[in-house]
């Protein structure tokens, strides 16, 4: 495995029964990339997201992350990489700090420092106003930022990002993105980042990969793909009419 190389697939297959739900997937994440990971509902994305984290077992082929096999080193790749999924949970009886300092003994961190590194990740994510409110009062976009603290507190070297801008409104959309970014940018934290938002992928992301009925369709930057589909011309297209393009051809 190439030292720049983070997450790495080669031929990843899951099936449920009779039914493929991720197809011979073979693909590379390079480190402190953005790599937006696109495809429609039932594609597989999140069946993929769960064998590189270890919480799913393959069929056949193999995966690495950070240089680890996450069915054989779970647990020391969970250290590395956080996790958004799509629908984040808290206890909503908990605020903020009490939140992440229940998440950080889970995951065995503890000791002194942890507290000021819990309220680094608040103000991060810009938390720091609303400690003491309940996470139940929290909007979803005050969640989807208290689960990127909670990513926040193991250092990661790896996001997984699970559609972390559903259901927000504009603003909301707008800010976890430039919150994403940042962080890819000052803490040089590659991210996985699935999403159907495809404005928001191009915004952000050095590559992209198309994956459509558990099939790795196109992977490269949007430039590429765009060249790949409609040749050299003047128009600079969208990635949405690069994906479009590639859905309707499969």
């Amino acid at each position: 495995m190439d030292t720049d190389v983070i997450i790495e697939t080669t031929n990843l297959t899951k099936r449920y029964g009779h039914q493929t739900a991720v197809d011979s997937l073979t693909f590379q994440v390079n480190e402190g990339e953005v790599f937006g990971f696109l495809g429609p509902n039932g594609a597989g994305k999140t069946t993929t997201l769960l064998m590189l984290l270890g919480l799913s077992r393959s069929s056949e082929g193999n995966a690495k992350v950070c240089g680890l096999e996450p069915e054989r080193n779970a647990r020391e790749v969970k250290r590395m990489v956080g996790y958004l999924p799509e629908n984040v949970g808290f206890y909503e009886d908990l605020n903020a700090v009490q939140s992440l300092e229940y998440i950080a003994n889970l995951n065995g961190l503890n000791g002194d420092q942890i507290r000021d590194k819990i309220l680094d990740a608040l103000k991060e994510v810009g938390l720091s106003d609303d400690l003491e409110k309940k996470v139940g009062v929290y909007s979803r976009g005050m969640k989807q930022r208290l689960g990127i603290a909670e990513v926040l507190i193991k250092d990661p070297k790896v996001m997984f990002l699970d559609e972390p801008t559903l259901g927000l409104d504009p603003d909301g959309a707008s800010k976890m993105i430039d919150l994403i970014q940042a962080l890819n940018r000052d803490r040089n934290i590659t991210v996985l980042l699935s999403s159907h938002h495809l404005q928001q992928v191009q915004k952000i992301s050095n590559r992209v990969g198309i994956m459509i009925r558990g099939k790795m369709v196109a992977e490269g930057t949007i430039d590429a793909l765009a060249k790949e589909k409609f040749g050299v011309g003047e128009k600079v297209y969208t990635l949405e009419e690069i994906y479009l393009k590639y859905f309707q051809e499969v």
